[in-house]
């Protein structure tokens, strides 16, 4: 198998990951055919998956704008991927010039091609960490240097939560990151459920399965345990919602069926 240039040494292209089978979703061309063959998989079970990761990225998008629009211009995004067209820091600085971003990653892939697309933005960062131990992204050199915790942060939690298992405790790693954030900072989450795939449960459950073979697996939660990722903070309107939902730009009534599926909301630490 051939390595590609962009590829980083060390890592195995053997194995798919789940920031390269987004990056497949999302049009983008830093993936491997293994990723590729994973994502092919799934969407024989739920072929609307690229839908899904659509309207992930347009909720983002309207999200970080939300954030300036509120005076928030410090992002933390963790779990950020493969930076595609119109990620956080475009739609960031493009909203406010002061902006500054943080993206988190533990795919190799994911930081390796950050730095190189980031090169020379003083006003972002790259962290090689995982979600799961969060005093190692707030400590991280980079997040020290770019951001003052002291005021509000935008932290970032997009289609990231469903791939931490129950057992490693996703709660208490959103409420560490909460409780080293100021008053004002803001949650922004999205998070895949079977509540409004347009597919049965049964058939939904085959895509996941794919993500369970390749080691990644997808822990589908109801709304209800998706909104406990927002205790200690208030919910802003419209609440945890299907993502077409949240403050859309143009009638949710237009979008593909595939978006409604899972839900996003946007939290404001009191």
């Amino acid at each position: 198998m051939e390595r590609p240039a962009w590829a980083p040494q060390g890592i195995d292209i053997s194995v798919p990951s789940v920031s390269r089978i987004y990056d497949y979703y999302l049009g983008g061309s830093h993936n491997f055919e293994v990723d590729r063959e994973a994502a092919r998989k799934a969407m024989e079970f739920m072929p609307g998956l690229p839908k899904i990761m659509q309207a992930n990225r347009a909720f983002m998008r309207r999200a970080v704008n939300y954030a300036v629009s509120e005076g928030v211009t410090q992002f933390l995004d963790i779990g950020s991927g493969i930076p595609t067209f119109g990620n956080v820091h475009e739609v960031a600085l493009g909203a406010s010039a002061d902006s500054r971003i943080v993206y988190v990653d533990h795919d190799p892939v994911a930081v390796a091609h950050s730095q190189s697309v980031l090169e020379g933005n003083e006003q972002t960062a790259v962290v090689s960490a995982d979600l799961r131990k969060p005093r190692q992204i707030l400590d991280s050199p980079e997040v020290t240097g770019l951001l003052d915790l002291e005021r509000p942060v935008a932290l970032l939690l997009v289609a990231v939560l469903h791939f931490v298992e129950h057992e490693d405790d996703p709660q208490a790693a959103v409420a560490e990151l909460r409780d080293a954030l100021a008053p004002g900072s803001l949650l922004v989450v999205t998070h895949a459920s079977y509540e409004g795939v347009p597919v049965s449960e049964e058939q939904a459950g085959g895509a996941v399965g794919v993500y369970r073979n390749i080691r990644n697996p997808l822990i589908m939660r109801s709304r209800e345990e998706i909104a406990r990722f927002f205790e200690g903070y208030e919910m802003i309107e419209p609440g945890l919602v299907p993502m077409p939902h949240w403050r859309p730009d143009t009638p949710a009534e237009q979008e593909d069926p595939y978006a409604f599926s899972g839900f996003a909301g946007v939290g404001r630490k009191a």
